[in-house]
């Protein structure tokens, strides 16, 4: 459990080599010296990863395979994970961007965003949820995105899985009330990491670094969601309630 101050002593991060994935670890971890356990598909990629967040000041750091789009697995990852130790925190943060125009001309391209971004992560999700409930604390932070709410015409395949997630991780925070476990969802707008690499930034861009602070500010106030930056809560206020027939003619 978080101690006396309230900082963090133990972490999770599924989709545990991502650079946002990576930089929550290192805010939560450097305060006490938290364990931490990263959980991918990329076992070197993992290492690397494992090194940054020791040398932000986290105490034991290990690492474990985790395949999103294997749901058969997650029942059993979890209860391996969540027999070893209890956690203050748990960061689903795996995902894939995919091509929209190779999903556009191939459906299969689609479906294997969709496999990984809502059901993969909803599945997982469910079998960490069980876990906090049983335990009776801890909080599930899940990487949605400013996309999932409102779908648009240039990202409509990610846009939609996420929305999906992002309503289940709603759902599933709702369903933890009064168990002393929560979720908190973050949407981030464009996020400058190894996954973007190469596509323009646009207006409201952040860096995992910010993703990471708000995600600590969160934990700490008792959020449930938040916004990277801030900002966008106001913007998608708006476009929230464009009409359709204005809002598919905006550049977005």
């Amino acid at each position: 459990m978080r101690d006396a101050l309230g900082a963090v002593q133990s972490v999770l991060v599924l989709g545990g080599s991502s650079d946002i994935g990576v930089a929550i670890a290192q805010k939560l971890a450097r305060p006490r010296g938290a364990s931490v356990v990263l959980a991918g598909r990329d076992a070197a990629a993992l290492q690397a990863a494992a090194a940054r967040v020791r040398g932000a000041g986290a105490g034991i750091v290990d690492t474990t395979a985790f395949d999103a789009d294997d749901v058969d697995s997650h029942g059993e990852l979890a209860q391996k994970l969540f027999a070893q130790r209890d956690y203050d925190v748990v960061v689903l943060a795996a995902g894939v961007l995919g091509d929209q125009a190779a999903a556009e001309a191939d459906y299969r391209e689609a479906v294997a965003v969709w496999r990984t971004n809502f059901l993969g992560c909803a599945s997982i999700a469910m079998c960490v949820a069980q876990h906090l409930r049983r335990q009776g604390h801890g909080t599930l932070v899940v990487l949605s995105s400013v996309a999932a709410e409102r779908v648009r015409r240039s990202n409509f395949v990610y846009g939609a899985a996420k929305a999906g997630l992002d309503g289940l991780a709603q759902g599933l925070g709702d369903s933890l009330v009064a168990t002393g476990a929560r979720v908190i969802v973050v949407r981030p707008g464009f996020v400058t990491t190894k996954m973007t690499q190469g596509r323009e930034s646009v207006p409201f861009s952040s860096t995992p670094q910010a993703v990471a602070d708000a995600v600590d500010n969160a934990i700490r106030r008792g959020s449930e969601i938040v916004w990277v930056p801030a900002s966008l809560r106001l913007v998608m206020a708006v476009l929230r309630h464009v009409p359709r027939v204005v809002f598919r003619r905006l550049p977005l």
